[in-house]
């Protein structure tokens, strides 16, 4: 029998290695200390940690079969220098100039290229080289690629599409008159309209936690809940103040609706904001709601002039430029964070998270359901468009660039 100190320094161990250890793993660490100690090691080891002594003699008889498996594999290792089957590359020394060919990015969509329009897949590419004479295996194709320097990769969005000549001038433009509007404390705001989010138990790209082997569980396929339908989040975000404004439509993203955002957010946040404003600058896309080419947008800004009394400027960004519109990465992308990885359920819980967003630059969101209709299609005349008051800018006046002023009444 070893000493009582022995024991007491192995069930130490054991205690702090019990919630690590698997069956097999806890058998040979016992099997491991019993050897350590020599004669009377089982019964020690067994006394210290609770195992049966025939769990332990099982351990270190694996253990034992398991050296003696090693000493044999090594004997049978043994060659002389030299000896054994050559590197695939050294027989067949064309074989990574022939992969690289029929990978390489600029033989995408080559008549004369095997694999035009088809996946790289290393089984497709391991049969091709195959057919070429080279005979190699889909693993030995995965390691030539790597040593080649490639690897799995999707698609990067960095192309912007064609760029328009003035593109630069346009954003200076902006930019000065951004600058001009701050200087004398009058209201500048970024539009736009997120993506549209179907409302239901859908699922919502993004982790949160959850207890362990309990995620949320959602529809399988994505088609639209008749009753619940979409949410269309229509944003105002006021680049002095680092506040926004969400209406959350339940309709269609019309330019009547892109107004009547605006209209609320003046009324609840940017005449408490800017008392004394007479002014108001808003820089929006060139496309969706806000379109600079659509008659709807201007005529209904022109009433909103009327009814608020402020002249409103309006700067579109070119085509392909949407990205850099502020509400994009100062609001809506702290959006889509806050409710990652949750089903939004419905409108009212779409309205709370939106409320809810906030950041450490000090961002503040109020969000509003708006469950109003707004029909698209609704044309404005020729003559409806002769009567509104705008007032074209010298730079792309026509298209880009313009002022409303609220018309007389009598």
């Amino acid at each position: 029998m070893l000493e009582p100190s022995v024991e007491k320094t192995v069930r130490y161990k054991y205690e702090f290695l019990e919630d690590e250890l698997d069956e097999r793993g806890c058998r040979l660490w016992a099997a491991t200390e019993a050897l350590a100690l020599g004669h009377g090691g089982v019964v020690t080891v067994a006394r210290a940690t609770g195992l049966a002594e025939s769990t332990i003699r099982i351990g270190r008889n694996e253990l034992k079969q398991s050296q003696k498996l090693e000493k044999r594999h090594a004997k049978k290792q043994t060659r002389r220098a030299g000896a054994g089957r050559k590197k695939l590359q050294e027989e067949d020394q064309d074989l990574p100039s022939a992969l690289d060919v029929l990978v390489e990015p600029t033989a995408r969509g080559d008549p004369m290229s095997a694999l035009r329009w088809t996946c790289k897949s290393t089984r497709r590419l391991a049969a091709e080289l195959k057919h070429q004479g080279h005979q190699v295996s889909h693993t030995k194709v995965a390691q030539f690629l790597d040593a080649l320097g490639y690897s799995l990769q999707g698609t990067s969005k960095v192309k912007e599409g064609g760029t328009h000549p003035d593109r630069n001038a346009q954003f200076e433009y902006i930019h000065h008159k951004v600058k001009s509007f701050q200087e004398r404390m009058q209201p500048v705001v970024s539009v736009d309209t997120k993506k549209k989010e179907l409302v239901g138990d859908f699922a919502n790209r993004g982790r949160e936690y959850q207890p362990q082997g309990s995620p949320e569980k959602v529809r399988v396929y994505d088609f639209v809940d008749k009753e619940l339908g979409k949410a269309i989040p229509y944003g105002v975000y006021d680049m002095g103040t680092n506040h926004g404004w969400v209406s959350v439509g339940i309709d269609h993203d019309t330019a009547q609706f892109a107004v009547e955002t605006l209209r609320r957010w003046w009324r609840q946040m940017g005449c408490q904001t800017y008392p004394g404003a007479g002014e108001l600058l808003i820089c929006a896309d060139g496309g969706g709601s806000n379109s600079s080419r659509s008659r709807l947008w201007k005529a209904e800004l022109q009433c909103l002039a009327d009814e608020l009394k402020l002249t409103i400027s309006v700067c579109h960004f070119p085509p392909g430029t949407s990205k850099w519109n502020k509400i994009e990465h100062r609001m809506f992308s702290h959006i889509t964070e806050n409710w990652r990885g949750r089903p939004l359920v419905s409108h009212e819980v779409i309205v709370n998270l939106i409320a809810n967003t906030t950041t450490k630059a000090g961002l503040k969101i109020k969000a509003e359901l708006n469950s109003n209709l707004y029909p698209p299609g609704l044309k404005v005349t020729d003559q409806q468009m002769q009567e509104l008051n705008i007032i074209p800018a010298d730079f792309h006046g026509q298209d880009w660039n313009y002022t409303i002023k609220p018309r007389q009444t009598i």
